[in-house]
């Protein structure tokens, strides 16, 4: 095996890092993850190409299926996925985060089951709030967390079982540009496993638990492979025995929804289940068929859980995970409370409460909520009506889902002008939070994070495209759709506190939102915005 200075030859920080930061950036982490760049990072490359050659397809058949050469993973009934691991067992009420520090205490200390700390859509990926949230999730899994803001301390409660910890890592897609292996940016996805899982997988272990993750945006189940391949040289590389590592993959794309017996089988003894990405799915949905006008979707109020092609995808998803043994996830509540307001905050926690009965009913095993207060309605309404640590039991072979199914886009509803102003707003509104380093943003009522932000984009774009016209008849064009995004703008301007972004996000979303352009990803298209990259510095001397 290769020598520690071996590794680290030829790697390189260029963010700033403080002595607190030390901690997580010591010249055996740096050579772990270094050692996962070398070896997969050319595979990870190029199943980002095999992205680009399925989206022309598609552009071109304007239509998907499930695949004939893995047609016998599908009907072959007897392999299973993993049995739940340690803390995952029960995880019916799940809250998700950024992972600031406040965040992390609170999030620890909320009645659930297990906190999703993530370095993905609800975290801005600056350098600081990367490697400080390793830094926190290191500090809270030794219970060495609490601090202190101005008069008010947070500590980590001590008259419970803490919630099971589980990371998000970035995406394939995302690069860290402030740490570079033999001149070349880290895959995001790579630095933030490899410092999370190097750190604290032992620790992890010896508390009851094990280095888990959800794993976002993946596309084929080859993606999913390839994190099974880095999660065995991570534990051969430990010591650690395979399996230890548990994986939850969101499908959150609509190739992935077409491959999710596929992916689970890639993952086997590290599957943890499925989760429903809801909003990230609506935004792939919108993506990989933008160029066909036979699925431009309604207002984004209108797209609901109870889409036909929504639907057709929960359904699946719980019957795939259940056949294999695995837990079947819903999704996120985004709601946060109304304060000044109690009848819209009563109507809009009844929202949560309906939400999470059609979840547990259609067979869930958890859900998510991004707010402490929608935990008690969650569990509420799970305690209820699943006694059981996960109903998995049932396999709800009543449910038939076809490929036409899921490609469903039946949706009543109109476009609007109010509804485009919606997008507009949100879309702004989150990449200027963004923008000034910030990944989640409370935006009318609801935690706005990438995926709504990414539903906002896509659907103006979409519009623009195919020329569709508004309830009213008004023709949605590229002159109509930037009259509204600068009315927007200038209404946004008159009470935004000194020193915003929300022209610099304005730019960006004029390039956006005309049908003509379209960023892979918003956060790919903004990242050059937010890194603070500095002169090298060599890992092994930092």
């Amino acid at each position: 095996m290769a020598s520690l200075e071996q590794l680290n030859q030829g790697v390189a920080c260029l963010g700033n890092v403080t002595e607190a930061q030390k901690k997580i950036l010591t010249p055996e982490a740096t050579g772990f993850i270094a050692l996962l760049h070398r070896t997969f990072n050319q595979t990870r490359k190029s199943l980002l190409q095999r992205r680009e050659v399925r989206q022309q397809e598609l552009d071109k058949s304007g239509t998907l299926d499930f695949l004939p050469e893995t047609k016998h993973i599908r009907d072959n009934k007897t392999w299973r996925g993993a049995p739940p691991a340690p803390g995952l067992v029960d995880r019916r009420v799940e809250i998700t985060g950024p992972t600031d520090r406040k965040m992390v205490v609170n999030a620890l200390n909320s009645n659930v089951w297990t906190y999703m700390a993530d370095f993905e859509d609800s975290s801005a990926p600056t350098w600081d709030n990367m490697i400080n949230g390793q830094v926190n999730l290191y500090d809270a899994i030794r219970k060495q967390v609490d601090f202190k803001q101005g008069e008010k301390e947070y500590k980590l409660r001590t008259d419970r079982v803490l919630p099971t910890l589980i990371a998000r890592a970035r995406g394939w897609h995302l690069d860290e540009k402030h740490f570079t292996v033999d001149g070349e940016a880290i895959s995001g996805s790579l630095f933030d496993f490899g410092l999370y899982f190097f750190h604290n997988a032992r620790e992890l272990v010896k508390t009851g638990t094990g280095p888990y993750f959800y794993l976002p945006k993946m596309e084929s189940y080859l993606e999913a492979r390839l994190w099974n391949d880095v999660f065995c040289l991570a534990q051969d590389y430990i010591g650690m025995p395979r399996g230890t590592i548990r994986g939850t993959v969101l499908i959150e794309t609509i190739t992935a929804a077409f491959e999710m017996d596929e992916i689970i089988y890639e993952l086997r003894e590290h599957s943890a289940g499925l989760n429903c990405g809801r909003w990230d799915y609506i935004f792939s949905v919108i993506k990989k068929f933008r160029q066909s006008p036979a699925f431009v979707l309604p207002d984004r109020s209108a797209v609901t859980m109870t889409s036909p092609f929504m639907d057709a995808y929960v359904r699946l998803l719980i019957k795939t995970c259940h056949a294999r043994g695995v837990h079947a996830m819903g999704g996120m509540a985004a709601q946060i409370p109304i304060k000044d307001n109690p009848e819209a905050n009563d109507k809009a926690m009844d929202n949560v409460r309906q939400d999470k009965l059609r979840e547990v009913r259609a067979g869930h095993d958890g859900t998510w909520v991004a707010h402490p207060v929608l935990a008690s309605i969650a569990s509420e309404v799970f305690n209820k009506h699943m006694p059981t640590p996960n109903q998995i039991w049932n396999r709800r072979e009543d449910y038939q889902v076809s490929g036409n199914d899921l490609l469903n886009m039946n949706v009543p509803g109109g476009i609007t002008e109010e509804g485009i102003r919606k997008n507009l707003n949100i879309g702004l509104g989150y990449m200027e939070g963004w923008l000034k380093g910030i990944g989640c943003v409370p935006i009318n009522y609801l935690m706005e994070d990438a995926a709504t932000a990414e539903v906002s984009r896509s659907q103006l774009w979409q519009w623009c495209k195919h020329g569709v016209k508004t309830n009213d008849g008004k023709v949605v064009d590229k002159a109509y759709a930037l009259k509204l995004l600068h009315e927007q703008t200038d209404e946004l301007l008159k009470n935004a506190p000194k020193g915003n972004k929300f022209q610099l996000a304005s730019r960006y979303f004029e390039g956006q939102v005309t049908g003509e352009d379209y960023a892979d990803f918003l956060t790919s298209l903004l990242y050059n915005e937010i890194t603070s990259v500095g002169p090298a510095k060599p890992a092994a001397k930092l």
